[in-house]
């Protein structure tokens, strides 16, 4: 058993977050929590909501900067024009994290914390270099998204630690991000691959701007700056996607070496990225 308390601001959160004499862990869509309770006995002593905190819920431009909140939920991002307009990558990840229910209570802060390989959400937030913003007793900090997620589940969150909102620079005008999963089926399926990616031209119609992060590959997701120094300063091409793609499982393999899956996953990551690619660069329909 434990109990359950529901903040009212962050200060009121962080300060429960800390009592000494409780063990507590914040609570946002509770879509990861509580699903580890169903398996074990839970590690905690009392649940913090978080999931109504004004200053948590925002979704705004704040000069050349996105601003969202960390317990703003999957579908407020799909419904976010802002977002829409400078995030697409995010956007089209958030319609594929799962059902509506997922969808309404699901939240950004929830998806880094609980830090998944699988997860959907945090590839397009490395994509967009994304950087999340902390509170503790003893202030604030702010650390890459890339950086703050240090492996399958593992964070370098400390205890009493709390994630309030991310921000990242808007992207060139000319550029554009896209989000591909490739699942056991097409809805609600956990990814077994996916991958965030953006690129843009230059007025000599050259790649000026890539960025290439696919998800569950690696144990710590990181942009694949093999695969954007490859780009750079190229005119865009199916063929030059398919030379990316490949790159994509040269670089996963080195990282991970040859096992059983390697062979699938080798050939998806190729196709995954070479198609996130093409349509970044407008050689779909």
């Amino acid at each position: 058993m434990f109990d359950y308390i529901r903040a009212k601001s962050i200060d009121e959160a962080v300060a429960l977050l800390n009592d000494p004499h409780c063990v507590s862990r914040p609570l946002a869509g509770g879509t990861d929590v509580l699903v580890q309770v169903r398996h074990g006995p839970p590690s905690f002593q009392r649940l913090v909501d978080i999931s109504r905190v004004p200053e948590m819920k925002i979704i705004e431009q704040r000069g050349d900067e996105i601003y969202i909140g960390a317990a703003v939920t999957y579908t407020e991002i799909i419904e976010s024009r802002l977002l829409q307009e400078t995030a697409t990558c995010l956007v089209e990840a958030s319609r594929l994290v799962g059902g509506p229910a997922i969808a309404n209570a699901g939240t950004l802060g929830g998806n880094v914390a609980n830090a998944a390989a699988c997860a959907d959400g945090t590839p397009p937030l490395v994509c967009l270099d994304a950087v999340a913003h902390i509170r503790s007793l003893n202030g604030w900090r702010a650390a890459p998204v890339a950086e703050l997620i240090t492996g399958p589940h593992q964070t370098a969150l400390h205890r009493g630690e709390l994630i309030t909102h991310f921000t990242f620079p808007i992207l060139p005008s000319s550029a554009r991000s896209v989000f591909l999963k490739l699942g056991r089926r097409n809805a609600q399926a956990i990814a077994r691959l996916n991958v965030a990616a953006a690129g843009g031209l230059g007025a000599d119609g050259r790649i000026n701007f890539a960025r290439v992060v696919p998800g569950s590959t690696l144990s710590h997701l990181r942009r694949f700056v093999e695969v954007e120094t490859l780009l750079i300063g190229e005119a865009p091409s199916t063929e030059l996607c398919e030379t990316a793609g490949a790159e994509a499982g040269r670089v996963m393999v080195e990282a991970t070496g040859r096992r059983w899956s390697t062979e699938y996953k080798e050939i998806a990551l190729h196709g995954l990225v070479a198609c996130a690619l093409r349509r970044v660069f407008h050689l779909e329909n």
